[in-house]
């Protein structure tokens, strides 16, 4: 399903039919998406769609066998320091040095995104303080549960306020407190004009946030999603049901949750 951004919405992040396999199994086959400043875009899908492998080729993880990403404008592979310095992202893992605390890591993350030690350490008191992570800011990271790594991981991506952040899964590990929070940082986010693509199993959850809703299944995009539309849970198993058919493929039965 082809994606065109739009004169009055320039592309932040996009790929043209990018491709990926892994020996015998396609990845992502043929996919064109793209991130507009200030809107929030979810990205949602079964296990083994292809979402966390997509976003993985749109912030050079991975490259593509075929077809384009760029980054402002600029292919990826051209892009310097200072162009990744205004992105942020979380895949997978949260990764934090566990011998340093909370409030260090953030720091040492905003710094290697370019900003100077006392904008750094600025910047990090206030993203731990939007995360909910203050009282645990001095503990070492090796300490923190699986939700406060989840939420560390965070701060470490919002610290430096970039233009583009993706984040695969970000609620994961959460309990309901930390899914509003993270839940409004996303939109302060996109409130200050970031691009934003969110990865998740959860219709219900990123219905209340997104702006956009893509739907990924078997490596490719199927269809959207309106955000404020009616049973968005029986539609998604329709596009997920109808994009099956050729593969005779087993699907989840509908009224299971992503």
């Amino acid at each position: 399903m082809p994606e065109t951004a739009s004169v009055a919405e320039p592309a932040v992040l996009e790929v043209r039919g990018v491709r990926r396999s892994y020996r015998d199994l396609v990845a992502v086959a043929g996919v064109d998406l793209y991130l507009a400043r200030g809107e929030i875009h979810a990205l949602v899908g079964l296990n083994g769609a292809g979402k966390t492998t997509l976003m993985r080729l749109m912030l050079g993880m991975a490259r593509p066998e075929s077809g384009l990403v760029r980054l402002n404008g600029r292919d990826i592979s051209r892009c310097r320091a200072a162009d990744w310095a205004r992105v942020g992202h979380l895949i997978e893992t949260p990764f934090a040095y566990p011998e340093l605390t909370v409030t260090e890591n953030v720091i040492a993350s905003a710094r290697l995104h370019g900003l100077q030690t006392l904008m750094a350490a600025t910047a990090a008191e206030e993203s731990i303080s939007d995360l909910g992570l203050t009282p645990w800011a001095s503990r070492p990271a090796r300490g923190l549960s699986l939700g406060n790594r989840q939420r560390l991981g965070l701060a470490c991506a919002l610290a430096h306020r970039p233009d583009v952040l993706v984040l695969d899964e970000p609620t994961n590990g959460l309990d309901p407190r930390g899914v509003i929070i993270v839940r409004e940082s996303l939109r302060k986010a996109a409130e200050r004009g970031a691009a934003v693509l969110v990865s998740s199993h959860h219709l219900d959850e990123v219905s209340r946030v997104a702006h956009r809703i893509t739907v990924m299944h078997g490596s490719v995009l199927v269809g959207s999603l309106d955000p404020g539309g009616l049973d968005l849970e029986r539609r998604f198993f329709d596009m997920v049901y109808a994009a099956e058919e050729p593969l005779a493929g087993p699907v989840p039965k509908p009224g299971r949750r992503l």
